[in-house]
């Protein structure tokens, strides 16, 4: 018995490896989108995130004072926050001190975030608001900084290591012995400092002055170690969607609605489909029937004719008297369907020796004006088309459904 086998055309090989070959490359691009949009996302952090590479973070002052022992621990969750405060606090048994970058979240209600701002011996208020100012130093925002460096001003140890910065939001500093001011604007200050207790509290516009765009001006990086390098441990929280306080749950529509309103827009959806069975039309199946009389093609082409003659659009007519011209001579000089006008003309013109301005004109430029100038362009649109037949094919009469159109 001899074995029969089949073999795969090539053609069919060619194109099942077509297809595969787009699948795998379809496969890769949307691997690589998805690596992509995930480094992106990764990059775009917030704003004064210390583990952004994007221009806002703040990933070079965090490796910067790594650089220099200190250990930076990262929160994203305000619930976390004692746990890592005492976790950085706490050393052989000993207690410790450790730094606290607070942003002024919109997020958190005041006594919360009075609560976190009390949870560290040294607070470092990153992103302030005038919540912040207000709660904190009994202060009010003032304005905004110039583009040129300012000196410290100041006695604080960190402000006059670091030397000059260009600042950003500006604060009106109250008239408080344990507060100092530093960085001054016309009275206002960049930089509020309190010191009570043991503890102290910085108030910065950091997002000027720490992120990965603006570390390396002036004095910035200096002061970032300075007021963030205090100590061996900075814990820097980051504030998220989830830290929000509960609070009031806000009135929805339905709470301010009047209680006679659902019942009366049931009753109205009622009364409207009601109303739609009532009065709307029942369609059954479709019904075949004979149309009543047959109508001939001569009378179609007499009463559009009359509409025509009534209308007096004798540009319309002419213009489908030359449509039905420029179609049969492209089937007859064996241009396609698609052909353009002008191109048709040349191609008669051409052919017959003709001026191509007066071809054009003839099959493409003249508007008739009067009746008889449309009774012209109907002749000469005739006599031309005759003598193309003519040209092509001289042995065959031109056919004889190319006179005059209605």
């Amino acid at each position: 018995m001899t074995a029969v086998t089949t073999a795969t055309p090539p053609t069919r090989r060619r194109r099942v490896g077509i297809w595969v070959s787009i699948g795998v490359v379809v496969v890769v691009v949307g691997v690589i989108a998805t690596i992509l949009s995930g480094l992106g996302q990764w990059n775009r952090r917030d704003v004064l995130d210390p583990e952004s590479t994007g221009a806002d973070g703040a990933r070079a002052l965090a490796r910067v004072l790594d650089q220099h022992g200190v250990a930076v621990h990262v929160v994203r969750d305000r619930h976390a926050l004692d746990e890592a405060l005492d976790a950085a606090g706490r050393t052989d048994r000993l207690p410790a001190m450790a730094t606290l970058v607070l942003p002024d979240s919109p997020l958190l209600s005041d006594a919360t975030f009075q609560k976190m701002a009390d949870g560290a011996d040294d607070v470092v208020i990153a992103q302030p608001q005038a919540r912040a100012a207000r709660v904190l130093f009994d202060a009010e925002l003032s304005g905004y900084g110039t583009d040129q460096p300012i000196g410290p001003g100041c006695a604080l140890p960190a402000a006059q290591r670091s030397g000059s910065i260009s600042p950003g939001t500006l604060f009106a500093p109250p008239n408080d012995p344990d507060i100092t001011a530093c960085y001054t604007v016309d009275g206002d200050a960049a930089l509020l400092q309190r010191t009570l207790g043991g503890r102290t509290v910085t108030l910065l516009d950091a997002a000027e002055l720490f992120t990965n765009a603006t570390l390396a001006d002036d004095g910035n990086a200096a002061l970032g170690v300075n007021l963030l390098g205090v100590h061996s441990d900075l814990i820097w929280y980051v504030p998220s969607a989830g830290d929000a306080d509960a609070g009031e749950v806000a009135a929805d529509l339905g709470s301010l609605t009047p209680g006679w309103v659902s019942p009366v827009i049931v009753l109205l959806l009622l009364v409207g489909v009601a109303a739609a069975v009532w009065r709307g039309r029942r369609f059954g199946p479709l019904v075949a029937e004979n149309l009543p009389v047959t109508v001939r093609a001569a009378e179609t082409t007499d009463g559009r004719a009359r509409l025509y003659a009534r209308s007096g659009d004798r540009v319309h007519v002419a213009d489908r008297l030359r449509i039905g011209t420029l179609t049969r001579l492209a089937r007859v000089l064996g241009l396609g369907r698609a052909t353009p006008a002008n191109e048709i003309s040349d191609a008669v013109a051409d052919r017959l020796g003709m001026p191509r301005a007066q071809v054009r004109g003839i099959l493409i430029d003249d508007q008739p004006a009067t009746d008889r100038e449309l009774l012209t362009i109907s002749d000469r649109l005739r006599d031309l088309e005759r003598r193309v037949h003519q040209a092509v094919r001289p042995d065959t009469n031109p056919p004889t459904d190319t006179g005059r159109t209605p």
